[in-house]
Formats: C-alpha cells, sequence, structure tokens
C-alpha cells in the first residue's frame, strides 16, 4: 500500500478522519493524497456578456485562496501527532466529486480512500446518499468512513461479517491484508437465523483454509441480525468494522434514525467498505 486518497471539503467531520488517514498512513507507510473539489456555478453569459470570464476567475482564485489557507492548519495537525514525516500532496480541481475522484484515484493508482462522514445519526442518509453511492460504486479500491465523532485508537481488532459465501473468502485475504500491516486481530461473524442455508462443513472448511491466519471465526445463532452484529460491536471490542459493497442494506438497517439513538456513542467506529468483484 502507497498512496492514499483523502478528500476534503475542510469541514470538522473531514478534519476528524484527516486524524486516522494521518495514523493510518504511517503504520502502512504510505503518502497522503489531499483532494479537495469545487464546482463552479453556471451562469447564463447573455446576462453577464462583459463578466463572463471575470466571474469564474473570481471564483477559482477564491476557492484557490481558501485552499491555501486550510493546508497550514492539517500540516499543523500532523507536526502536533509528530507525524509531519509524512508526505502529503495536493490536489485541487474543479467539477463533479465523484468523477474527480474516480480520476485521482486511476491517475496516482490509489490503494486506499479514507473520507469522512457526520456522524452515527446520520449513517442511514450517509449510505443511501448519492455521493456515497457513487464511491462505492465508482470507486474500486477499499474506502475507509470514519463518523465525526470517531476518535483515533489504534486498530487492533478488524470486524468482518460473512455469509460464507465463496466470494467473501477473497474480501477476507485482503481484510487479512490490511490487518497484517496494522498488527491487527480479524474476528469474523457469522449470524446464523433460522433459515440459514450455511453447512457445518463449509464452516469448518473456512476455518481449515484459514487456520494460519490471525482470524476468529464467530459463529453466532440469532434470528435478531443486526442486534447481534452490534452486540459483537461492543463486546468484542471491535475498532474497525469491515462490510462488503452488497451488504449496504444491512448497514442502513443498523444505522436507522430509531435503533441508532440508543447506541450512538458505542458504535460510533470507522467502516471499511470492501468492494466484490
Amino acid at each position: 500500500m502507497k498512496k492514499i486518497l483523502f478528500p476534503t471539503d475542510f469541514s470538522d467531520a473531514a478534519t476528524n478522519a484527516f486524524v486516522h488517514a494521518l495514523e493510518f498512513a504511517k503504520v502502512v507507510k504510505a503518502e497522503l493524497i489531499l483532494l479537495h473539489t469545487f464546482e463552479i456555478p453556471v451562469y447564463d453569459s447573455q446576462f453577464f456578456p462583459e463578466n463572463y470570464a471575470s466571474i469564474y476567475s473570481s471564483i477559482e482564485l477564491a476557492k484557490f485562496e481558501m485552499f491555501k489557507d486550510e493546508i497550514p492548519k492539517l500540516r499543523a495537525i500532523a507536526a502536533e501527532r509528530n507525524l509531519d514525516d509524512i508526505v502529503i500532496k495536493h490536489r485541487l480541481m474543479d467539477g463533479d466529486l465523484i468523477y474527480n475522484l474516480r480520476n485521482a484515484v486511476e491517475e496516482d493508482e490509489i490503494d486506499f480512500v479514507i473520507m469522512g462522514t457526520t456522524g452515527v445519526s446520520d449513517w442511514t442518509k450517509f449510505f443511501t446518499g448519492s455521493n456515497t453511492n457513487s464511491v462505492i460504486s465508482e470507486v474500486n479500491v477499499p474506502v475507509l468512513c470514519v463518523p465525526i465523532d470517531s476518535k483515533f485508537r489504534k486498530i487492533k481488532t478488524i470486524g468482518f461479517t460473512t455469509r460464507y459465501r465463496e466470494k467473501d473468502k477473497s474480501i477476507l485475504k485482503k481484510v487479512l491484508k490490511i490487518a497484517k500491516k496494522t498488527d491487527a486481530k480479524v474476528k469474523s461473524l457469522y449470524v446464523k437465523t433460522s433459515s440459514s442455508d450455511v453447512s457445518d462443513a463449509t464452516i469448518k472448511e473456512w476455518e481449515k483454509e484459514f487456520s494460519g491466519e490471525n482470524v476468529e471465526f464467530l459463529v453466532l445463532p440469532s434470528d435478531e441480525v443486526n442486534e447481534t452484529i452490534l452486540d459483537f460491536i461492543l463486546y468484542k471490542d471491535i475498532d474497525v468494522l469491515t462490510t462488503i459493497t452488497h451488504k449496504r442494506s444491512f448497514l442502513e438497517s443498523i444505522f436507522d434514525t430509531s435503533f441508532s439513538k440508543k447506541i450512538t456513542k458505542e458504535v460510533s467506529i470507522p467502516v471499511l467498505i470492501m468492494h466484490e468483484k
């Protein structure tokens, strides 16, 4: 892992996520590329025939000045944490966020994306919002989403939820590679409902195949899937929860408004989104 892309709008959520990005970059020995995008409003030239070009120039200049003012603040955060030796590069781009993010991933050969979100109370909105859906579907590298109230702590345990599908194996292998870099353990959870079609033989096959890896497999029988996963996060000291793109609906249901109110403080942890191939 060599390059981490960090899209930022310099909000509190992004600044909080920047700390996570710095610490992660330190552990995996990667450089950070900060991406800030802005969209220039469309003006009808017939109403501004003389000032048309100058309007766009002034907007671009204002965005550049803001960008120039904000960067030292981020570098100060790095210095405060004794992480100012991390290579930090910058991209200021006009246009659509998702379009520019996808281009930056391709052009800079990005391995990982870290981005902030506004908090657990907005998880449902976040995971159903057009921007995040686009990031999930358009960007083919792992994305770490950090809630604004998620304070950085060393990653010791990575949670991984599975349905023991064959395609989940390749995702688990990628998560184990990340875990090795961060010196973390992976705890894999399968919630076995009364309608489960996963055989004991399949579970044993997985345990045998991954016997040499730092992973623990947990099978918990329950028809209350959401509550069981939340208990897993709370009582197994999960620092990062991994989900696969097909499980976006699971995240939407876990962090729905009524349920999240009860567990806001306890589950404010980053979510690592991995992509099916």
